[in-house]
């Protein structure tokens, strides 16, 4: 229920550099070919500071509002019909790749991105985890655990196979009938909706195809997205939604769409090139078929 928290991370760090001007920021953002002492150690300073704050202030500010408890284990893998455990994926894979990134706008060579960069989603999340097992409310998940590997392993086991990101995992959301229904589970306005709101989330992988056909005319930055998604949550569990006496039904749903990598698209500006990064983790929009249990509709613009 925190796995997005982390996106106002990237939002501090953007938003940090705002005073500098163009052709400065334009330098600083270009990423080093050798190794750059001083990066280096401003990454490792700001992620361990941020990744701290952000403990202490989870520890102090969200689960001071719940019942503590002596550390337990909670086995969650049949709630919300699996579509927090594709947060935890989507979430660990973008951390691992910004982490990535860092270390590489550093110089540092690429076994130490992977080793030191892609992790730091897995790190950062298990360490929330942990703070759940303390917690009443929930405890601590192994298979929150298994999704945060899964989202590092694939960004890893990709530039150890391909030496690139051909398939990214991307996310979309659109607003939903049911967060009204169930505003203290689900969200109350906009904001809230977008991080809890699971009806109206999408986890996509987002597959590049000329990296994969490196010979054809196909443009760099078409991309084919397969999509997951679910409809008819009020709660994690299903028996409960019948106790809310909801005539709702839980059903899971595939997508099958058309992306943009916003990163295969050329530029020389380094900025650019920022800002495009962190927009590709969001699907865009494009005509969609949907296939779910008995259904399947065709939608002009699905996001």
């Amino acid at each position: 229920m925190k796995w997005l928290d982390v996106i106002y991370l990237f939002l501090a760090a953007f938003v940090s550099t705002a005073s500098f001007s163009q052709s400065k920021l334009d330098t600083f953002l270009t990423p080093s070919d050798t190794l750059n002492k001083p990066r280096r150690d401003l990454v490792v300073i700001s992620e361990t500071t941020l990744a701290t704050a952000s403990l202490v202030g989870l520890n102090q500010l969200w689960y001071s509002d719940f019942d503590r408890s002596k550390f337990h284990t909670v086995n969650d893998n049949n709630e919300w019909l699996q579509m927090d455990k594709m947060g935890h994926v989507f979430t660990s894979y973008q951390l691992g790749r910004v982490g990535a990134d860092l270390m590489h706008w550093s110089g540092v060579r690429k076994k130490d991105q992977l080793l030191y960069g892609a992790t730091l989603g897995f790190g950062f999340l298990t360490a929330v985890e942990v703070l759940d097992g303390y917690s009443k409310e929930w405890g601590f998940s192994w298979g929150d655990i298994a999704a945060n590997a899964a989202g590092t392993g694939l960004y890893i086991g990709q530039e150890l196979l391909w030496n690139e990101q051909r398939i990214d995992v991307k996310y979309s959301f659109h607003q939903t009938k049911y967060a009204p229904q169930n505003p203290e589970k689900l969200g109350k306005g906009l904001l809230e909706e977008v991080l809890k709101d699971y009806n109206g989330q999408t986890y996509w992988l987002s597959a590049n195809l000329h990296s994969f056909f490196k010979e054809s005319n196909i443009p760099k930055w078409l991309n084919v997205a397969v999509g997951y998604g679910a409809e008819g949550l009020l709660s994690g569990a299903e028996d409960i939604d019948s106790q809310l006496l909801t005539n709702n039904s839980r059903r899971r749903q595939f997508f099958l769409s058309f992306d943009v990598n916003l990163n295969k698209i050329k530029t020389q500006s380094s900025l650019i090139r920022t800002i495009f990064s962190i927009i590709n983790m969001i699907k865009m929009p494009f005509p969609t078929l949907e296939i779910s249990k008995k259904r399947c509709v065709f939608h002009l613009f699905y996001y």
